[in-house]
């Protein structure tokens, strides 16, 4: 960082003579003062000369292009302003809160009305290190630059003078530094993971982030070129959930982190008053000023066209879409709680007539569809365009008669329906990630005991505060409205202005031209990296580890020292020897050893074929007569103890019965355990175990809940 950082003075000049603001400043090695104090005026003709420059400010002005002031700061309004967007979003004073900080304006204009909030609503509200009792700082140092350890370093001292405790997350790039084009994708992607694995270690259920009114706008103008949808438009959340690896991994009705966005009535203009009205630094970041980003295009070009009129025209028309995202929102929550049906082997049911009796909008029909998709087939990817329209086609056929492969899914009638019920299921045949993350047992205890559990209340609260009803469709608009003619709507309504129209049109045309002349090289990148479709996964599962599969079972399996006589059937336990209620068995010859590690990979049709020729072949008595089998599809087992071809036997006979229930289309997504030579040990969702000893789980637990968990645009 020494290189970087650069302690600039873009302040009152009164600010130099005050000693309490200068035992403020940090001491740093006489290397990181790369210039000497300077007064605003030279630092704004500097700053783009100096190479990475972080800089500390302090008392800054509002904006980057303009004098500071020296009005006096209402440091209650905003307080004020804070506190009931928290009670909005259902938290209280004594609510264990963590707070996303990179060092910038926007973030610490959030720890000062914070740490406000918190100290303001308790008694006792310091700990016996003097630091705010439920708050806590998350600093993600991404490792991206050579300064950034020493910049977190930095940031970190500064927020603990606020008597905020802070935690430093350091990111490991195991494959590598990003590619230009994917950098503050994979780096917010990054940052995110390191956010929910603190609140968890912590058992911190909420994560507050600073995005501002700004950062909205510039999302709107962003999702705009894009060709994005009005449901998109709405832009950012000011509730959302988030979720981790370690969430509903049990019976109980789990949660992940809440998400909440308490800024978002305020501009970057207010995040510069907050800072200076708590007489805070800020981190100013240079990578915010680099052209090669579309948001830092974007945030420029708004500058140029910013006035009262145009930025309270802009929010009005985002505030409109956040209106028809919260109706389709609810139609879509009373949708899933009518027309459709979870399995627990993970597919779902949708039943048409009650879908056709609801005569609801497209609008509303392609986001229930959505959510269902990305559900079954956990993918964390929006469904758009063509794909979108194709789905949403295939629904309005009624009754069902052909099948479909989308997203991730496949889709068929359901039996016995005459098509009036859809199939969803995943689909093994789609591109999709690698995704198998391991646990160890004592990891994951860990992670259920801290894992947080009052969201469901925050969330109770949060409606109670509202008291309102959710909107209907005479007072929504946007609802038949594509992309392309939001805008014009948006003025015929008196929404916005002419000027205002042209101008955001022309920021539309002007990122159009970028993203046209960047989409070729992103295209090229992308293709470097296309993921191919797969069926099984080379990574080895151990005893004790619990494998999440596609993000949507939990398995695990172990070796029982001793075979249970409630494992056998009645031939087996006849033949051998009793011992302390337990058989002994040995394995010289068995499928399954003690050394062994095991993969998981999806159901496909020779599993099936497999069990069948286990049913066929002889008993074990039978088979000391014959010494052969029915079938070549059995030759693995030719070398197996009697016990085990007994317990494989009946196996395969109950699971067989469970399997005819099953849908053709929903088996193959099932997971399945074999040993390191493919050879087949368990389909632990039906019941089938190679051996008695084997002791194999899973269970349907998908990463994200259906509807995507809770979320509120206002």
């Amino acid at each position: 960082m020494a290189r970087g950082l650069i302690l600039s003075l873009r302040m009152e000049t009164r600010a130099f003579a005050n000693p309490t603001f200068l035992r403020s400043i940090p001491i740093l090695p006489l290397s990181i003062y790369r210039i000497p104090f300077l007064c605003y005026r030279h630092y704004r003709h500097l700053r783009h000369s100096v190479p990475s420059p972080r800089c500390f400010s302090h008392c800054a002005s509002s904006s980057s292009s303009s004098p500071p002031t020296h009005d006096a700061i209402d440091m209650n309004k905003y307080q004020e302003a804070f506190s009931r967007r928290m009670a909005m979003a259902g938290l209280k004073p004594h609510h264990r809160v963590a707070l996303g900080v990179s060092g910038g304006p926007d973030s610490m204009a959030l720890c000062v009305l914070a740490a406000h909030w918190k100290t303001n609503g308790l008694n006792t509200n310091r700990d016996s290190d003097g630091f705010i009792n439920g708050l806590l700082a998350i600093i993600v140092d991404h490792g991206l630059r050579a300064e950034s350890k020493e910049e977190a370093n930095i940031v970190s001292r500064r927020v603990s003078t606020m008597g905020i405790r802070c935690e430093i997350a350091r990111c490991e790039w195991l494959d590598g530094r990003p590619k230009q084009g994917h950098l503050q994708e994979a780096a917010r992607d990054m940052r995110y993971q390191h956010f929910q694995k603190v609140c968890i270690q912590n058992g911190i259920s909420v994560l507050l982030v600073a995005h501002h009114a700004d950062d909205q706008a510039e999302l709107f103008v962003l999702r705009l070129s894009r060709n994005s949808s009005v449901l998109g438009l709405a832009g950012m959340p000011f509730v959302s959930e988030i979720f981790s690896s370690y969430t509903h991994t049990d019976g109980s009705k789990d949660y992940g982190i809440l998400l909440v966005r308490p800024l978002l009535d305020f501009s970057k203009e207010d995040m510069y008053k907050i800072c200076e009205g708590g007489e805070e630094t800020w981190v100013e970041d240079p990578t915010n000023q680099s052209l090669l980003y579309a948001r830092n295009r974007i945030r420029m070009s708004l500058r140029d066209c910013s006035s009262n009129r145009f930025n309270s025209e802009l929010q009005e028309v985002i505030s409109a879409c956040q209106q028809t995202r919260l109706y389709v929102d609810n139609v879509c929550s009373n949708l899933i709680n009518k027309a459709i049906t979870i399995m627990d082997l993970g597919y779902a049911v949708i039943d048409l007539e009650i879908l056709n009796q609801s005569k609801i909008e497209d609008i509303c029909l392609s986001k229930f569809l959505a959510l269902i998709l990305r559900f079954v087939s956990q993918r964390n990817r929006p469904i758009r365009g063509s794909t979108s329209k194709l789905v949403l086609d295939y629904m309005h056929t009624f009754p069902c008669r052909t099948s479909l492969t989308a997203a991730g899914c496949y889709l068929c009638p359901a039996p016995a329906s005459r098509g009036t019920k859809v199939l969803v299921c995943s689909s093994v045949d789609c591109p999709l990630p690698p995704t198998n993350e391991f646990l160890n047992i004592q990891s994951y205890i860990e992670h259920q005991y801290h894992t947080p559990n009052d969201i469901e209340q925050i969330v109770a609260d949060s409606k109670l505060c509202l008291g309102r009803l959710f909107p209907d469709a005479s007072e929504v608009h946007f609802l038949d409205t594509t992309s392309e003619s939001v805008l014009t709507e948006a003025r015929s309504l008196g929404m916005l202005s002419e000027s205002t129209y042209k101008n955001i049109l022309q920021l539309q045309s002007e990122e159009v031209q970028h993203f046209r002349s960047r989409k070729k090289v992103t295209l090229e990148l992308e293709s470097k990296h296309t993921v191919k479709s797969i069926s099984s996964y080379s990574e080895p599962l151990r005893p004790g580890q619990i494998c999440s599969f596609m993000n949507r079972f939990f398995v695990t399996w172990r070796l029982s020292k001793e075979i249970p006589i409630s494992s056998l059937s009645e031939e087996s336990v006849c033949r051998y020897d009793l011992t302390g209620g337990n058989l002994c068995c040995h394995y010289n010859s068995c499928v399954v050893n003690n050394d062994m590690v095991a993969k998981v990979r999806h159901m496909n049709e020779s599993d099936w074929l497999y069990l069948a020729d286990l049913l066929k072949s002889p008993t074990s008595e039978n088979f000391r007569r014959k010494k052969v089998f029915s079938s070549s599809r059995v030759e693995q087992a030719k070398d197996m103890t009697d016990i085990c071809l007994d317990h494989a036997r009946v196996s395969a006979q109950k699971a067989l019965q469970i399997l005819k229930s099953i849908p053709a289309a929903a088996r193959r997504g099932l997971p399945v355990l074999v040993n390191g030579q493919g050879l087949l040990l368990s389909i632990p969702n039906i019941g089938f175990e190679h051996c008695p000893r084997l002791d194999v789980a899973a269970v349907f637990k998908p990463r994200v809940p259906l509807g995507g968990g809770h979320s509120l645009f206002i």
